[in-house]
């Protein structure tokens, strides 16, 4: 069958037939020598380096697609209530997004570069919320209630008005005085979370650096024209 013709070239057929699979036929009529025991252990061994970092370009994409779509209804929020730090951090959320998937495609290309840009780009998501954040703890903190918090409640209508009306009673405490409670702790509690969350993907990716670095210095040229 077509796999076991593949399998049957050398290695300079193998990269040949994936470049142009046309040269199947001639290359089958020569009819090459199957792969050596040392071309096939060279060829499972860089198989086992390429598993140490092929999953990071599925995390970037991922990641990439999640923080693009997190992007986008932040600058819809922004438009909304015309909040000039929601437009800019959806702007920031942005070219994160962008930079996952230009990382994602240094992967691919077994780039080190790619997760070079790919740590560095969670600490400055890590950064960008962090920011965001202190910003909005900033204001908060001064007035009552929170601007972007009261602008959300008139938007949501006279129901979310009675249900904080309702919680206040069973607290024992005013409605502004629990809205700015409330909406420090979120923000503090984000903070935590998006230090360690985006902390541990930067040291996952950093790891990767040195993974690929192994696979080029230890992989044959013919191998690695395969796995690209």
């Amino acid at each position: 069958g077509h796999g076991q013709r593949v399998s049957g070239l050398r290695p300079d057929r193998w990269v040949e037939h994936l470049v142009d699979p046309s040269s199947e036929a001639s290359a089958s009529s020569e009819a090459p020598p199957p792969l050596t025991p040392e071309q096939s252990d060279a060829l499972t061994q860089a198989e086992a380096r390429r598993n140490a970092f092929a999953g990071a370009a599925k995390w970037a994409s991922f990641n990439g697609w999640s923080i693009a779509i997190f992007a986008g209804l932040t600058l819809l929020f922004g438009l909304g209530l015309f909040d000039p730090v929601s437009l800019g951090l959806g702007v920031g959320m942005a070219v994160v997004a962008k930079n996952e998937f230009k990382g994602r495609d240094g992967i691919r290309q077994i780039d080190p570069q790619g997760p070079e840009l790919l740590w560095r780009n969670q600490i400055g998501l890590g950064a960008l919320i962090a920011v965001y954040c202190l910003w909005s703890i900033y204001r908060v903190a001064p007035v009552e209630p929170d601007p972007q918090v009261a602008d959300l409640m008139e938007l949501l209508g006279s129901d979310a008005d009675q249900l904080l009306g309702s919680l206040s009673g069973l607290l024992g405490s005013d409605t502004n005085q629990l809205m700015r409670s409330a909406t420090l702790t979120v923000y503090k509690v984000v903070i935590g979370v998006t230090a360690l969350a985006q902390g541990l993907m930067a040291r996952y990716y950093y790891l990767r650096v040195a993974a690929i670095e192994e696979y080029r210095s230890d992989t044959p040229a013919w191998v690695m024209e395969l796995h690209r």
